[in-house]
């Protein structure tokens, strides 16, 4: 489906866009039923621009009841075997009709707020992608500091965060989406490949900061701070081969929840 322009009846014109929003989840049948209502109530901003969204879970594998949860809930289902969390977003991908696509990761909880900012991104025509600084519940003062200084690396940079980003279809295909190689930090390279392209259309990659997504801080429940440290000094240093490595992205892919 192609973008259109409407008449409001004012003697004004609209834009209305179709969005698909993708939602990759393993073994999320505990969080997802809020992912999801939460999902709802931000597409009631899109309902009231008459722009159309589609929901599609991507499970990935999941052993619980991820599946039964999403269609239970109104979402698409589509499955994909390898558990990736990269390959999971285009399995979704490639499943959408709309040509926008927003993706959400399974733990996050996107306000009506950020779809407004979104929206209006979109509607300016001047955007080929963009993400969200992230919030969570406070927590101790090590990762609060490192989501602070995320949160602000990824504005001045215009990196995006992989549990919400919205993209371009047409955009995101051309360059491939995102890399099956990578088991971690697939989204920085996804922003990599977009800055340059919207760079070369005249565009913008844009970080959305007035209403920050919530996402679960599990990962700084279930994992030690050691942990955390010892990963990210091994990426930093030898990036290719433990973030091609599924085993070396532990923090991932380890079954903890």
């Amino acid at each position: 489906m192609q973008s259109i322009w409407h008449s409001t009846g004012r003697g004004e014109w609209s834009i209305r866009v179709n969005l698909s929003i993708v939602i990759p989840a393993y073994n999320e049948e505990r969080l997802l039923p809020a992912t999801l209502s939460a999902v709802d109530r931000a597409r009631t901003v899109l309902t009231a621009r008459g722009w159309d969204s589609e929901v599609i879970v991507c499970n990935n594998n999941s052993t619980d009841r991820t599946a039964l949860v999403a269609q239970e809930a109104g979402a698409r289902v589509v499955f994909e075997p390898v558990n990736q969390i990269g390959r999971a977003r285009n399995t979704g991908a490639a499943a959408a009709t709309g040509e926008w696509i927003v993706f959400i990761d399974a733990d996050s909880e996107p306000s009506p707020g950020l779809f407004e900012d979104m929206a209006n991104a979109i509607a300016s025509g001047r955007v080929l992608a963009g993400g969200s600084t992230l919030r969570t519940e406070p927590l101790s003062p090590w990762y609060s500091a490192f989501a602070f200084l995320w949160c602000t690396w990824s504005r001045l940079a215009r990196h995006m965060a992989g549990s919400f980003i919205f993209v371009e279809t047409r955009a995101f295909r051309e360059i491939g989406g995102f890399s099956n190689t990578l088991f971690a930090a697939e989204e920085l390279e996804l922003s990599s490949k977009l800055k340059r392209m919207a760079r070369q259309e005249g565009k913008r990659v844009v970080i959305l900061h007035r209403h920050p997504l919530l996402t679960s801080s599990r990962k700084a429940h279930l994992y030690s701070f050691r942990e955390t440290i010892v990963f990210l000094i091994k990426a930093t240093f030898r990036p290719k081969k433990i973030l091609s490595d599924r085993d070396a992205c532990a923090l991932w892919y380890d079954g903890r929840r």
